[in-house]
């Protein structure tokens, strides 16, 4: 299939630019798979579309201050960092604009005058390699001078609210180590998780940190050649037990976003059942796949041509999918991170 065949008309003023008042405020568009239909109705229905025997996944990565202004030492041009990956103890993969053309051996400069990093690979890649020179605790160091790391479509200074240390954040994340929010989860507050326990409906937590394959763009014109980066992900024996567990008496594993979709579908053993796992997920969903966990997905709405819709279309076909966008477009709902979400049953 051609990339093409992904894309939707979408007017700026519809991409969220700042979160709601209230998390739980937004509006969810439900898309019913056998009907081929849809529904307008508010995020705070959710629990009234699970049962007592289902089973609601979340991912509680947390996303960490990744962007990082710096200097380039001694000329002091500006640059900017967004970490991807540790790869060893001090030793990052990065995004550094402008940074193709730096050479092997440049050295950065940064806010806190005892971190330093060095270029240690030799230029011309779009992610390059850097080693910190910190003599104080590097995650203390970026708790001080990173900026989270917001999405390239959210027009404004990244730096200018401290709402999104909070609110590009889900109130259950707890694992440090992603670089974009899992957004389907960024609806949720305590007391919406309490009316799903109360329904008997199991609330389990997985982690797969968000890294670059989540939003690198799709590069090949044949859907089918793209390839997502691995990412980091864990499911312990508790919840790899209790999903499996559902899923055999007859309940619906219902994912709270495309990452915890990725990882569950990741992690399926030769048997059918989910194992306990630590490891990437290295897994490019694209519409052919056959899923093999999930039976629910709660996702926000996502860029045109991008590995998340591709992966959307795979669960709930290509043509409902674009069709369901446009009526989201035609009815002014929210889009992207900060936007409104859809619920596909």
């Amino acid at each position: 299939m051609h990339i093409s065949e992904f894309h939707y008309d979408l007017p700026d003023e519809l991409i969220a630019q700042h979160p709601l008042e209230h998390r739980e405020d937004s509006r969810m568009l439900v898309l019913d798979r056998q009907k081929r239909s849809w529904l307008d109705s508010a995020f705070v229905n959710l629990p009234d579309y699970l049962r007592s025997n289902d089973v609601l996944v979340l991912n509680n990565t947390r996303v960490f201050p990744a962007r990082l202004p710096a200097r380039r030492d001694p000329t002091g041009g500006h640059v900017e960092l967004l970490l991807v990956r540790e790869t060893e103890p001090l030793v990052w993969e990065a995004l550094i604009r402008p940074g193709s053309r730096l050479k092997k051996g440049a050295l950065l400069q940064f806010e806190v005058s005892s971190l330093k990093a060095e270029i240690v690979d030799e230029p011309g890649k779009e992610i390059r390699l850097l080693k910190f020179n910190s003599k104080q605790s590097l995650e203390a160091a970026l708790e001080r001078i990173g900026e989270m790391p917001l999405p390239p479509y959210i027009k404004r200074p990244r730096h200018a609210s401290d709402e999104d240390r909070e609110r590009y954040q889900t109130v259950f994340a707890s694992q440090s180590g992603a670089i974009a929010a899992p957004t389907a989860g960024l609806h949720f507050t305590s007391e919406v998780i309490e009316k799903i326990k109360e329904r008997g409906t199991t609330v389990v937590e997985i982690t797969l940190h968000v890294g670059y394959g989540t939003f690198e763009p799709v590069r090949v014109e044949h859907v089918e050649q793209h390839s997502v980066r691995p990412e980091l992900f864990e499911i312990s024996p508790e919840v790899a037990d209790e999903i499996n567990a559902r899923k055999t008496s007859g309940g619906h594993v219902v994912a709270v976003g495309t990452t915890t979709t990725r990882a569950l579908e990741s992690a399926i053993n030769s048997v059918g059942l989910v194992e306990a796992i630590r490891g990437n997920a290295s897994l490019t969903i694209t519409p052919g796949y056959q899923f093999r966990v999930i039976d629910a997905l709660l996702t926000n709405f996502h860029l045109p041509g991008s590995s998340l819709i591709l992966l959307v279309s795979a669960f709930a076909g290509r043509e409902l999918t674009l069709d369901a966008y446009r009526h989201a477009v035609d009815s002014r709902y929210r889009f992207y991170s900060y936007g409104d979400c859809m619920l596909i049953i």
